[in-house]
């Protein structure tokens, strides 16, 4: 980090009451004295701006811009220019954006919430030889890859954690109801529950449940297959991947069909507003279920972490959005990390050929999940956390309970 970074830094967490910690953040060589910045660059980010996408495409922008206005507004050492594009939810907007993108001359590609989108424009990416940092869509059938790169996670990945871990916790005699969306994203999840759970004579006896992918559903829209998975005799436990006002509404519908169990999920089910959409005020019933039943989650990264880089990360987040951060943010902050680590390793004027070779040489990132690095399949090799939805304070929260498994 330069001294002028640094200066930013500290000036920003004073007035949080977090100096000191700025050593964590950016990620250049820290140097005596400015240096002239390089020549121009533009990064293409690539996500949703309306839809039911549209919360985490804003989180991904902000994650990425948060480490953009931490170091000066560059990369490697080069001013940036941030050119969106419109993701849409199919492989052609997908590859439109792509192809709009290229004619503007990016260097990268970043972004990308849908995994059907990720899909379809991987021959575009990999034709193009623009290396692209994923740092959301991940499905398990994008493999064998050159210019594609992810900072989030492999959509197995928190199923298989939270297999192994309820394999650990309930007893062998023990139903499990799965419910998830229609769609590869909530397969991708329930194969790596299989993973996870299905060892030592183990089987998941229930067979998924896959509602419809609504983008706003109504109060009574899971009802129906909620009433006829649970049955006259309630499972012991509920595991189910959903998101957004999707998983509102199906932890709301869960309880009113008259479930009183534990609920485990991908931590996506409890990331960004959805809790403080549970907690329903004065009621308080939701939240009596849930401090008593408990909601447990599977995920890479939580606001809680105590670590340098995540006390610089979190505090400018909250500071800049008045809003913790989620793990679409982080892991766009995280693209950008990495970008500006193989940007500076190349020097001079990169290309985006140069940028791709020097992404496999970057090595350990310290980032607010914790340190990880790239794997060969280019995507991290992480820890995953247990995070249990407590009181903090006044306030529902994802709160750290153990780390669950290195997987990558």
């Amino acid at each position: 980090m330069s001294q002028m970074n640094r200066r930013r830094a500290l000036q920003l967490l004073a007035a949080l009451g977090t100096t000191g910690l700025a050593a964590g953040c950016g990620s250049g060589t820290d140097t005596a004295e400015e240096t002239e910045p390089g020549s121009p660059i533009k990064i293409g980010l690539i996500v949703p701006g309306s839809g039911p996408n549209k919360v985490i495409g804003d989180e991904i922008t902000n994650g990425f811009q948060l480490f953009l206005a931490l170091n000066d507004g560059q990369l490697g050492g080069h001013p940036v220019t941030v050119v969106p594009a419109e993701e849409g939810d199919t492989a052609k907007t997908g590859q439109a954006a792509v192809d709009q993108l290229l004619k503007e001359g990016v260097l990268a590609l970043t972004g990308v919430v849908s995994s059907v989108v990720m899909t379809g424009i991987r021959d575009a990416v990999e034709q193009a030889r623009v290396p692209l940092i994923g740092s959301n869509a991940s499905p398990i059938s994008l493999q064998s890859v050159v210019y594609i790169w992810r900072t989030s996670y492999v959509l197995n990945e928190p199923g298989e954690a939270l297999g192994q871990y309820l394999r650990q916790t309930l007893d062998k005699s023990s139903t499990i109801a799965i419910f998830g969306t229609q769609g590869q994203s909530s397969r991708d999840v329930i194969d790596g529950l299989r993973d996870g759970y299905e060892q030592g004579g183990r089987r998941l006896t229930k067979d998924p449940v896959f509602t419809p992918d609504y983008a706003n559903p109504g109060k009574n829209v899971y009802s129906g297959a909620i009433a006829k998975a649970l049955g006259s005799r309630h499972p012991d436990a509920v595991f189910c991947h959903y998101s957004g006002v999707q998983a509102v509404q199906f932890v709301k519908q869960l309880y009113a069909q008259g479930y009183r169990g534990p609920i485990y999920a991908p931590g996506f089910l409890t990331e960004g507003t959805v809790l403080s959409q549970l907690d329903d005020g004065e009621k308080g019933e939701e939240r009596a279920l849930i401090q008593k039943y408990g909601i447990e989650t599977a995920l890479n990264y939580s606001a809680d972490l105590n670590n340098t880089a995540n006390r610089v990360f979190a505090s400018a987040y909250r500071k800049a959005h008045n809003a913790s951060p989620t793990t679409f943010a982080m892991a766009s902050y995280d693209a950008a990390q990495v970008l500006d680590k193989a940007i500076r390793l190349v020097g001079g004027n990169p290309t985006p050929q140069q940028v791709n070779l020097a992404l496999g040489k970057i090595g350990q990132i310290d980032s607010p999940r914790g340190a990880w690095q790239f794997n060969q399949p280019r995507t991290p090799q992480q820890k995953w956390y247990l995070r249990k939805v407590q009181l903090d304070g006044r306030l529902l929260s994802n709160v750290v309970i153990s780390e669950l498994a290195t997987l990558g």
